[in-house]
């Protein structure tokens, strides 16, 4: 009998505890509407840092935004595809100057390869004839054959030249969309190699 009064006794201390609790949390949120209450961690959502457009003492103009040091180039900036616009005016000017810099060894080739499989083949094809993956879904026209093809710019896609296939790699052509932020420069040119390798197969 004794041992159940106890723990009756427990029950209820912890049970008004808990309605205490519950009160004071009620009252305290029905308060003041202009007082947001306590606040926990508040580091945590201020920011620490200060804001481009923000004053500041740090440095000797007092800005926050600065210009970036000389030499040095914005995140993206890819100035070989900058310097051929996404016109048909740049295409030709890409196919008339533009040379791949990458030297045509066997490991550049092989990376060239590997990286037309992972971006390009579902939809040109492992060998570049235009049947790839998505392409036998029946739901998206063929991309013309590398070897046997013609392009719809004009000419033979065997002709196509370093310059007019990086520039159709870095801004797209009709479906294909453009693959500048996905390749770096480097990647491009190599894919850029292997397509020529793709160009020679019948």
């Amino acid at each position: 009998m004794k041992g159940s009064m106890l723990v009756m006794n427990k029950l209820r201390i912890v049970s008004a505890a808990v309605i205490t609790v519950a009160v004071a949390a009620g009252l305290s949120s029905c308060g003041n509407k202009k007082n947001p209450g306590l606040e926990f961690a508040r580091n945590m959502y201020d920011p620490i840092a200060f804001n481009p457009d923000q004053p500041n003492d740090n440095f000797a103009n007092g800005q926050t935004a600065q210009l970036p040091p000389e030499g040095t180039m914005p995140v993206g900036y890819d100035p070989v595809a900058d310097a051929y616009p996404n016109t048909p005016e740049g295409y030709q000017a890409a196919s008339a100057n533009l040379k791949n810099p990458l030297p045509a060894t066997q490991q550049n080739l092989s990376q060239g390869r590997t990286l037309y499989l992972h971006m390009c083949s579902h939809c040109h094809g492992t060998q570049g004839h235009g049947d790839g993956q998505i392409i036998k879904l029946e739901k998206f026209p063929p991309p013309p054959s590398y070897s046997t093809g013609n392009s719809s710019r004009g000419g033979a896609m065997k002709d196509l030249t370093d310059g007019k296939i990086f520039h159709t790699i870095t801004y797209g052509l009709n479906l294909m969309g453009p693959h500048r932020t996905q390749l770096n420069p480097t990647e491009r040119w190599k894919i850029v190699m292997y397509v020529h390798e793709l160009q020679k197969l019948q």
